[in-house]
């Protein structure tokens, strides 16, 4: 199965996805870290050198491991459902936080802001998950 691409709006190329596998679940569990990772470095102050370490194990593991499905990792970040994901969680982000203070209850201990990370990691996974799943079943890959 192939797909076509264009290139500068003058041509276009088809590239074969029949070999791409998708990506594993654990691969997006990275993505949930930085998902979470406001409210993380919010509880622990010294998080983000964690935070930084796992963003550097994650360039690692998906130049080394992963290296195969570069073309499928390029094509969901360019993905338009991606990008929707993306902003979906900062406005879930932004609005959890703001409806939180509204109604008097603002995050402000370490097991709240633990509790909203612990949200917004699996909320991640799963929708970097699913979207996968249907961009899978779109291509008829899977």
């Amino acid at each position: 199965m192939g797909i076509s691409i264009r290139k500068r709006k003058t041509a276009t190329t088809d590239i074969d996805l029949s070999d791409i596998k998708p990506l594993p679940l654990w691969f997006f569990g990275f993505e949930g870290v930085m998902g979470a990772a406001y409210d993380l470095t919010k509880a622990w102050d010294d998080a983000w050198m964690v935070l930084i370490a796992i963003a550097l194990v994650n360039v690692v593991v998906g130049a080394t491991v992963l290296r195969r499905r570069v073309k499928l990792m390029r094509a969901m970040l360019k993905n338009a459902h991606t990008r929707k994901i993306a902003i979906g969680l900062l406005a879930l982000r932004v609005g959890l936080h703001l409806v939180l203070a509204a109604v008097g209850a603002p995050v402000t201990s370490v097991a709240g802001h633990l509790t909203v990370a612990v949200l917004m990691g699996a909320t991640t996974v799963t929708l970097l998950w699913f979207n996968q799943r249907v961009t899978f079943r779109a291509l008829r890959l899977a």
